[in-house]
């Protein structure tokens, strides 16, 4: 699986002219899952996600989680995170069919809730509008095949 992280002061997807997700300070995830992602991936992402200290503290210092600042999480599926970009027209055959995306789409979602944050969501597939204001600005990618 791959996440673009970003930290937020806000974040939200519309739809068909209409919020359908949004949040406050926290994450926007952009999540892309690979064709031979399993479960161990969706749990692997979500406790390192969960997890990250990218929030100021007293110092100024990036040191503070997500919990820390009571913060949530808004993550929007992105299969394109797995193009391949070796031509000018983009493939997509290394990203997952929706069959296998979705559940754990799904998974990475609920594996987020489970450790106490409130989780909102884009709808899977739609042609979704997403804006956000970034926070610093902090971007994190990560990859579990790494």
């Amino acid at each position: 699986m791959r996440a673009v992280v970003t930290r937020v002061k806000s974040a939200s997807v519309t739809i068909g002219g209409e919020v359908c997700a949004e949040t406050g300070r926290g994450f926007l995830v952009l999540l892309g899952v690979h064709a031979a992602d399993t479960e161990k991936e969706a749990v692997k992402l979500a406790d390192r996600v969960c997890g990250l200290r990218v929030f100021e503290d007293e110092n100024g210092k990036m040191n503070l989680s997500l919990e820390q600042v009571g913060g949530s999480i808004l993550v929007v599926s992105q299969f394109t995170l797995y193009a391949d970009t070796s031509k000018r027209r983009p493939g997509f055959s290394h990203a997952a069919k929706p069959d296998l995306a979705i559940p754990m789409y799904e998974r990475f979602m609920d594996q987020c809730r489970q450790r106490g944050f409130r989780v909102e969501h884009g709808d899977f597939g739609a042609d979704m509008k997403v804006s956000s204001v970034n926070d610093g600005p902090v971007t994190i990618l990560y990859d579990t095949a790494q």
